[in-house]
């Protein structure tokens, strides 16, 4: 992974606006050497026949089928998917954990915690350093089961719904294909993450509660009963569905305009370090909209985990319009880097594992006969 990190910053397509890139074809794979599931050559594209990646959907992958791993659309291809969705959102998520206590303390008592640079001045006036860690186990264990069922499902869903329609609807209606499977996914992937964004959030909002998750699940369990689990649930999905599907149809169609306008070359033309530059640039710019559209509801969460005995109704009331929208300068900033570093993740682990890695969706032969269309789409 890192060595992929470093070959991308050494190609990378956008690291000038002056410079001509210049990627080394890859050579023709021997029968003893198996050729990338990131990188075919021209030469090496005219000897690789369409594939079934799945029942309804027949195209050339963007490699060799003995490179791979395991088939796409898969029982094992969907298992590694959700591997990892574990390791990208597990591990990001974890590494702001600061940033996201300030965020969450700024969004339940401003009056306290004036601005991001404040928050962490206030924070660690009054609990050290060692404070702005408070809530990562919740943190960890929560984002990791949410991002296996993310990621995981989001991939079952896509090609589930894709067959139900077929090619060629999937093709011209593929934003709502992405908008539909990763709702999907993100309304079992949020119950994974209830109760320990609860944990979480009462642990880092409610002075002297709780240091620690072994602390705070008996004392939460003691006084409201599972429910306390739970009661965020409705807001969690007002939050992170809206997220989800921002996140994954943004960043699809993102990456399939980078490849077409931005890109001076093919993806298949592209080594996997610049293929992962790309998902990073497009996973930034997803991440963007996806601070905005979800934020409202992040505030009610973060506020309601506080608020004992509260509805999510009562407490945007209680916010009212202008409350609604506080820390959200820090929060683009933590999921724009984010959404990006776990898109950039997500794809190091399909190619470290050698999994079939698509290319962006092309038009059908059938329809573009159908609608009379010449050459690239």
């Amino acid at each position: 992974m890192f060595k992929s990190l470093f070959e991308a910053a050494q190609n990378s397509p956008f690291r000038s606006p002056f410079n001509t890139v210049n990627c080394q074809a890859a050579a023709p794979a021997s029968p003893s050497t198996p050729v990338s599931s990131a990188l075919v050559s021209p030469s090496t594209l005219n000897d690789v026949s369409p594939r079934q990646l799945s029942p309804n959907h027949n195209f050339a992958a963007a490699a060799a089928a003995q490179g791979d791993s395991c088939e796409f659309g898969s029982n094992h291809y969907f298992l590694l998917c959700g591997l990892g969705g574990i390791v990208s959102c597990g591990s990001t998520h974890t590494m702001v954990v600061p940033l996201d206590l300030v965020k969450c303390r700024l969004q339940v008592d401003p009056a306290k915690y004036k601005s991001v640079f404040n928050g962490f001045r206030v924070s660690m006036a009054e609990e050290g350093v060692r404070g702005l860690g408070k809530g990562w186990a919740p943190t960890f264990i929560g984002y990791s089961m949410q991002g296996l069922c993310k990621f995981g499902l989001y991939e079952v869903f896509k090609v589930t719904y894709g067959n139900a329609i077929g090619d060629e609807n999937a093709f011209l209606y593929r934003t709502g294909l992405y908008l539909a499977a990763s709702a999907s996914a993100e309304f079992f992937a949020d119950i994974a993450l209830a109760p320990m964004e609860a944990a979480k959030v009462k642990i880092q909002t409610t002075p002297g509660f709780a240091k620690t998750l072994r602390e705070a699940i008996p004392k939460m369990t003691a006084q409201e009963g599972i429910s306390a689990f739970y009661k965020g649930l409705v807001p969690l999905w007002m939050r992170q569905i809206p997220y989800t599907m921002m996140k994954f149809a943004c960043f699809e169609r993102t990456l399939e305009l980078l490849y077409k306008y931005v890109v001076p070359k093919p993806r298949a033309e592209c080594t996997k370090g610049e293929q992962l530059v790309v998902t990073f640039a497009a996973g930034y710019i997803a991440g963007v909209f996806c601070a905005i559209v979800s934020h409202p509801a992040d505030t009610v969460v973060s506020k309601l985990n506080q608020a004992k005995g509260a509805s999510a109704l009562d407490v945007a009331k209680q916010l009212g319009w202008s409350g609604l929208w506080g820390g959200l300068v820090p929060r683009i900033v933590m999921i724009g880097t984010l959404t990006a570093a776990q898109w950039f993740i997500y794809d190091a682990v399909k190619v470290a594992l050698r999994m079939p890695r698509p290319p962006p969706p092309e038009m059908p032969e059938s329809l573009k006969k159908k609608l009379g269309v010449t050459g690239e789409q």
